[in-house]
């Protein structure tokens, strides 16, 4: 059962109904003038060998593997002025991907880096303000977090946020799958899979998003600069002329008395791109095709629906789909083009374990016939290139049963299940098994 006392999201997780009755209750927390928390997580996976029919120069190596990640994160908050909330994070991240991080659409682990090495590294992750302007209505609860103050805010209320995040604080939130340290692993599990937004080679970008708030309904609109080169550390900083944008209209309702949101998402990116078309057409008899030699201004365009729904206290659904144009070359995030994803989350409480959660999800992805044909003739992508290609969509079943240690730790065990890896049906399938260790206070 919601309780006031439990939001931590409570302006996007809750309808305004239900926010408006915990405003009366007088539940609401007394509003800290700043704040500090940390997390830190393990990840540890491994996987079998399997069987394939060849492999290529950013396969899914075919031999028994284990990888690992670590990160360990600090958030500090504080009220500047009134209305205005300032956080800054320092994060170390360390790790070793399967493969190199090659070789999948839809990665296994969301807390691998595309940067991570053997060597701890210490990096500034966040550093951004928000600002509200509230317009009256009932009072909302918002509890203490990371990178969040608890206080209240106006259902009515306009919100900016600027300066070094992740696109994904703000946009395709959900409450059942968006969050790998506590949530599903795979990256097709924490966002739209088809939405290549911007972010560096580590996930964070700089830019702004300005959102409204009125009730049950919200809108947000916001523009962040890319990666300087393909999936690459630096970025771009001309932002007027490269830069990825999304516009999200959500809706938060109560369906058979239980909260639910729905979101849509629609995005553009501008920046020098290799096209799969270009590529096949540049390329010379004999020799495999590449995006990076046929770069140029391009844009790229996609969409996604995004639905979480409780059933009752202990039980959610949730489901994505999303799709872009797919001519030209990944540039931040998966090789994705066409995803789908479904899933289930229960809470332990119906087990007599309140602590533990249980989530069970699917995942379709596919490819446009662009870049099919790019790969079927040697092409290689930021992460898939089997050298050849028999393509099927890669087909993705994940699952974890989280137990609760105490207050501000949990461990998880994970099991995924990946058909037709890098959508090739001469490869697999393969089994990855994880650990997750996670604790934040």
């Amino acid at each position: 059962m919601f309780r006031c006392s439990d939001v931590v999201l409570a302006a996007w997780l809750l309808p305004a109904a239900l926010m408006a009755t915990c405003a009366r209750a007088g539940d609401l927390p007394e509003q800290e003038a700043w704040n500090a928390h940390v997390q830190a997580t393990y990840v540890w996976q491994a996987k079998p060998a399997f069987d394939a029919a060849y492999s290529g120069p950013a396969s899914l190596a075919p031999w028994r593997e284990t990888g690992y990640s670590f990160s360990a994160t600090a958030a500090f908050g504080l009220r500047p002025w009134q209305g205005a909330e300032l956080y800054f994070d320092p994060e170390v991240v360390q790790g070793k991907p399967m493969s190199g991080l090659h070789g999948l659409g839809g990665m296994t682990n969301g807390e691998q880096q595309k940067t991570s090495g053997l060597t701890p590294t210490v990096y500034r992750a966040r550093l951004f303000l928000r600002q509200t302007w509230e317009l009256g209505g009932d009072r909302q609860a918002v509890a203490s977090d990371m990178n969040q103050l608890a206080g209240s805010v106006a259902a009515r209320r306009v919100v900016l946020t600027a300066g070094n995040l992740a696109v994904s604080d703000i946009f395709d939130n959900n409450s059942q799958a968006h969050d790998a340290r506590s949530q599903f692993l795979n990256w097709a599990l924490l966002a739209h899979g088809a939405w290549d937004f911007a972010a560096d080679a580590r996930g964070y970008t700089w830019g702004a998003a300005l959102e409204y708030y009125d009730g049950d309904w919200a809108v947000r609109a916001g523009r962040f600069i890319m990666p300087a080169e393909s999936n690459g550390l630096a970025l771009d900083t001309r932002i007027f002329r490269h830069y990825g944008d999304q516009v999200e209209l959500e809706h938060r309702h109560a369906w058979l008395g239980q909260a639910g949101t729905v979101r849509l998402l629609a995005f553009h990116d501008r920046m020098r791109m290799g096209g799969f078309r270009d590529a096949l057409a540049a390329a010379t008899p004999g020799t495999a095709p590449s995006v990076a030699d046929v770069r140029r201004e391009r844009g790229k365009t996609g969409f996604g629906v995004n639905l979480d729904q409780a059933l009752g206290e202990n039980a959610a659904v949730f489901a994505r789909a999303s799709r872009n144009d797919g001519q030209s070359e990944t540039y931040a995030f998966a090789e994705i083009e066409r995803s789908l994803s479904a899933g289930v989350t229960l809470q332990g409480a119906s087990w007599g374990r309140a602590g533990d959660t249980l989530g069970a999800a699917v995942v379709r992805n596919g490819l446009t016939q662009a870049h099919r044909d790019y790969l079927a003739a040697g092409g290689v992508g930021a992460f898939i290139g089997d050298g050849r290609l028999d393509y099927h969509p890669e087909r993705i079943a994940e699952a974890y049963y989280k137990v609760g240690l105490g207050e501000h730790a949990a461990l998880s065990l994970d099991w995924q299940h990946v058909a037709n890896p890098a959508y090739n049906g001469a490869r697999g399938p393969v089994d990855v098994f994880g650990l997750r260790l996670h604790g934040q206070y």
